[in-house]
């Protein structure tokens, strides 16, 4: 049984190792065309449902930043994790930012003055300075998290002024059924208010990371402008719940 076992995390791990040499490759493709160098763009394993030991050796292989959706699974691995740098990627809940607010680096998906509000009062109790990104939701779904475009310039505004936190970029997810076509120019539309509001200069904005693209769709977003990406099951495999 133990040699079972042993075999299925080798079988595992070799996977890993072979979908990460794609990866690269793939990103290195991508930024070339978008007359870019592989490490202009920053790759960030998305590690929802990951057991601790494949996501520890992804890191042994090179990928440097990791990412979680769920709060409550992120504390219970974040002291298994070799060293690395951890974010936030997934919902927040305003409830939930205080478990959180000492372990990540950048929490992605702030999508209302409400969320950045607890943020902000959590941080400053945490006495750091926390990175954000603001979440738009560029296809307009109703069941989606994040601003829409046009309430994007008022939500900078109202979270720039905002004690302890540093917006440093944009994160989108476009509608998941949408053709590559439509979802092309979805990433487009999110590389343009990023360079937008880079050229506005404002206070305590920092348009470093423009977070889009995912498993399917990485390569597309990387010419479209993205400078981060999240990639998961193209890493991993499918994902296993439990």
């Amino acid at each position: 049984m133990t040699e079972k076992l042993s075999n299925e995390w080798e079988e595992r791990f070799r996977a890993v190792e072979e979908n990460y040499k794609r990866i690269c490759d793939g990103i290195a493709r991508a930024a070339a065309d978008s007359s870019r160098k592989p490490e202009e763009i920053t790759l960030l394993a998305a590690t929802k449902t990951v057991p601790v030991e494949v996501i520890n050796h992804s890191i042994a292989l090179g990928i440097s930043h990791i990412g979680e959706n769920r709060v409550q699974e992120l504390c219970e691995k974040y002291d298994g994790y070799a060293s690395v740098d951890v974010q936030f990627i997934g919902h927040l809940q305003t409830n939930k930012v205080r478990q959180i607010i000492s372990k990540v680096s950048l929490i992605q998906s702030v999508d209302s003055l409400h969320l950045a509000q607890e943020v902000s009062r959590q941080a400053v109790k945490a006495a750091k300075q926390q990175d954000i990104l603001l979440e738009v939701n560029i296809g307009r779904e109703e069941n989606k998290s994040g601003v829409l475009p046009e309430a994007l310039p008022e939500l900078l505004e109202q979270v720039a002024v905002l004690p302890a936190l540093h917006i440093r970029g944009l994160m989108a997810i476009p509608p998941a059924d949408a053709a590559k076509s439509e979802t092309i120019r979805f990433f487009s539309r999110m590389t343009q208010y990023f360079i937008d509001i880079k050229n506005k200069s404002m206070d305590n904005v920092n348009m470093d990371y423009l977070s889009m693209g995912m498993s399917a769709d990485y390569e597309d977003a990387i010419r479209a402008g993205a400078n981060m990406v999240r990639v998961g099951s193209a890493l991993y495999g499918a994902r296993v719940y439990r």
